[in-house]
């Protein structure tokens, strides 16, 4: 069991899959990730090498040359990557999005046109557009519109988008935004006509007029991640480009982000693991008092205690994908592994830090960009306070 990495068992298949991302990840990803987050830039080459294994059509169906992962693969794929890099996981996982919206959402011809390219090539790079400046753990909120002009048979965007990963990057949007009708009249469909009923969503390609990139946040962690707001100028799409009925947007966001949750539930399993890995490390090598302070119980307490979290952790990601392809409701126990999942990054990245001493606040050692990167898992794809309020629904029955 030394080194191993507890959780439950995998079939051949997905561990020939992590075996092999994980070794993509230690000889491909975790070098560079130092400088790209210097730089505050994206390893193009990264996603061109995630195309080449086919990553970027994991949740594309095989008949348009996807993977077709379950999803236990896709949370093993984001665990490794993320003990990479977790700017390139978030990367991916946001095209993932993408990819499973067309595929579930799409009509055929919309499925032939942009999967894939999206599998083969990794490009256009997918977004997913929900949050809005004031508008963001609560969607229903949103004000971005959609009205619908008879005269073209085309649906004219105006609003705005806010934290949208691959903003610069992408060359497709899959946009929520309330459809109106002409005059402003928001169009509820099947929901009754009400504004958080008329929220419905689309395909906005990026080089569509009156689509607009505003300029690459500066974050305290994730910094090659290029994340941006985006805008609409009266952007006239197709109807052809609707992904659901009026009216049915919100439900289908939820629906797909409950997957996006494990992903992002296994990607702060990998960023836990990765200062796990790096404090045993430092704790062996690194000499006081005559000793390695690995011999010191304070410290081996510390690597006890980051060990176990880190496993339940990856045994809470495993049950939400369990239930998944049981086909039952695993809203909660998604909600309740990206909860914990995320709460452990942050607490194992912290005890890494502490245990590499004055060493571990420098940027000489990986930890410091782990503890920086592990914060935004509890914040995106809905914050801890969400998931706790999913949880609590679940628990009283009322969800």
């Amino acid at each position: 069991m030394t080194g191993a990495r507890v959780g439950s068992s995998l079939t051949d298949e997905q561990e020939a899959i992590r075996e092999l991302v994980r070794e993509f990840a230690a000889e491909e990803v975790r070098p560079g990730a130092g400088a790209a987050d210097e730089t505050e830039t994206f390893p193009e080459d990264v996603w061109d090498g995630l195309a080449e294994l086919g990553l970027t059509g994991l949740t594309v169906p095989e008949e348009y040359g996807g993977f077709d992962a379950d999803a236990t693969t896709y949370a093993v794929v984001n665990e490794e990557l993320a003990h990479g890099h977790l700017a390139v996981a978030t990367a991916l996982s946001v095209h993932c999005l993408a990819t499973s919206c067309l595929a579930e959402f799409g009509s055929e011809a919309q499925r032939e046109r942009w999967l894939p390219e999206m599998a083969a090539d990794g490009r256009p790079v997918g977004m997913f557009c929900l949050s809005e400046p004031h508008a963001g753990s609560n969607p229903a909120e949103m004000s971005t519109t959609a009205e619908y002009d008879p005269e073209t048979d085309e649906y004219v965007l105006n609003g705005e988008k806010q934290w949208i990963t691959n903003g610069r990057r992408g060359g497709v949007a899959i946009v929520f935004a309330k459809a109106v009708r002409p005059g402003g009249e928001a169009n509820g469909g099947d929901a009754g006509g009400d504004d958080a009923g008329a929220i419905t969503q689309f395909l906005v390609p990026a080089d569509t007029d009156g689509f607009a990139v505003g300029k690459k946040e500066e974050k305290l962690g994730l910094r090659a991640s290029d994340t941006t707001a985006v805008s609409f100028d009266d952007c006239r799409i197709p109807a052809e480009n609707r992904l659901t009925e009026e009216g049915r947007g919100l439900s289908a966001a939820f629906r797909t982000l409950t997957g996006g949750r494990i992903g992002i539930a296994a990607q702060a399993v990998g960023v836990a693991q990765a200062a796990l890995d790096e404090a045993k490390t430092y704790a062996t090598e690194r000499e006081q008092f005559g000793e390695p302070i690995a011999a010191i119980q304070t410290i081996r307490h510390k690597l006890a205690e980051m060990a176990t979290d880190v496993a339940g952790a990856r045994l809470l990601v495993r049950e939400a994908c369990r239930q998944a392809e049981a086909g039952e409701d695993n809203r909660v126990a998604a909600s309740q592994a990206k909860l914990r999942a995320s709460e452990t990054a942050m607490s194992v990245t912290n005890e890494a830090v502490q245990i590499h001493g004055g060493y571990g606040y420098t940027t000489d050692f990986d930890v410091e960009r782990l503890y920086r990167d592990a914060k935004i898992t509890e914040i995106y794809e809905g914050t801890s306070e969400i998931q706790k309020t999913i949880i609590a629904r679940g628990v009283l029955g009322s969800q």
